[in-house]
């Protein structure tokens, strides 16, 4: 274990360490010490009129249309341990999620709400994995360590032409000194539609700098039924060209899966938690894998890319005209690279 970076087992439940536990919900906006449950409720007005403060006032709060409400600014150092949120489903791609660390202009996190939680499409799904968990009945849990040295500032950018009620949430962490050796998180989502002419979607590139891939969750939407997993997964790295120094042998290889999945799995470092094949919709598929205990480390730059290819009559492969969006989960030293322009609410969703 590094001075303040916890690791992922029961053994450092015992150790003490210096810091202090903080926590920012719509209870205690800023996390104040001793700042929680202090609203006063109008009396006689709501659940809690009758009881007065401390008695679940302001468990929640609306996000306006067309508007970025700021869920946490703290000044650091220190690390988010844990965020917990719930909303309603339309949220789910029409809500932004960003996350900026020591003042950057730009986000290091930058991808619609549910997408970040492995629920893509605005799809409610179960996920039970070790950074990743989403809970009946659409619990969303984060468990990637977050480090910052000065500050870390989360929004959520409502893009509806509604105002979203109802978003409960909660942002644990700890206030104290941080590795010189620990990097910053950063997700980015993409979408693309794939032809037979350039069958492969990028799920990151123009990243430079030092760091470590450590996860991909996709929600691949088929524009055709037949096998859709026959495609390679890439990692060109440090200098790469047209060949990649880590190459994977499929895509049901790569979510550590094998012979056409056949069911649907969710588990502490990959799954496959989406397989709907409902008669009259085409096929939609959601998948993760998490290279925590083997992340991919690159020293100069990384670009990832995934063909989709299915099978040809006769046992040839085919180049497939689909449909695929994408999060990728990575950490690195600072600085980072603007990420390409989001595209807007109706550009994220999959036909």
């Amino acid at each position: 274990m590094a001075d303040g970076l916890p690791m992922f087992d029961l053994s450092s439940a015992p150790l003490l360490r210096e810091g202090v536990t903080r926590s920012i919900s719509a209870e205690n906006p800023d996390g104040a010490r001793a700042g929680g449950a202090k609203e006063a409720p109008e009396p006689g007005i709501g659940p809690a009129g009758h009881l007065g403060k401390g008695w679940k006032v302001r468990p929640c709060i609306t996000l306006p249309a067309g508007s970025t409400t700021t869920l946490a600014d703290i000044q650091g150092p220190g690390m988010i341990q844990h965020i917990w949120i719930t909303v309603d489903p339309k949220a789910y791609r029409d809500c932004v999620l960003r996350m900026y660390w020591d003042g950057a202009p730009n986000p290091s996190v930058e991808v619609p709400l549910g997408d970040f939680f492995c629920n893509g499409n605005a799809r409610r799904t179960n996920v039970v994995s070790l950074p990743i968990n989403v809970n009946p009945s659409g619990g969303f849990n984060s468990y990637w360590p977050m480090p910052f040295r000065q500050s870390a500032r989360i929004t959520v950018e409502n893009q509806r032409w509604e105002d979203i009620g109802g978003f409960f949430y909660q942002i644990n962490h700890f206030l104290g000194s941080i590795p010189a050796e620990a990097a910053y998180f950063h997700a980015q989502w993409r979408r693309s539609i794939t032809s037979r002419e350039c069958p492969e979607h990028v799920l990151v590139d123009g990243i430079r700098g030092r760091g470590q891939y450590v996860g991909t969750y996709l929600l691949w939407c088929q524009c055709s039924d037949g096998w859709w997993g026959e495609g390679e997964l890439k990692f060109y790295m440090d200098g790469d060209t047209e060949y990649p120094t880590v190459c994977t042998t499929g895509t049901e290889d790569y979510f550590l899966g094998a012979w056409g999945f056949g069911d649907t799995y969710t588990a502490p470092f990959c799954g496959y938690p989406l397989w709907d094949h409902t008669p009259g919709a085409v096929p939609k598929h959601g998948l993760y894998r998490w290279h925590i205990m083997d992340p991919v480390r690159f020293d100069e730059d990384l670009k990832v890319t995934i063909q989709a290819l299915g099978w040809w009559p006769g046992g040839k492969f085919q180049p497939l005209t689909d449909d695929i969006s994408s999060v990728a989960y990575w950490y690195q030293m600072p600085p980072h690279a603007p990420f390409p322009k989001l595209p807007g609410i109706l550009d994220r969703f999959q036909r």
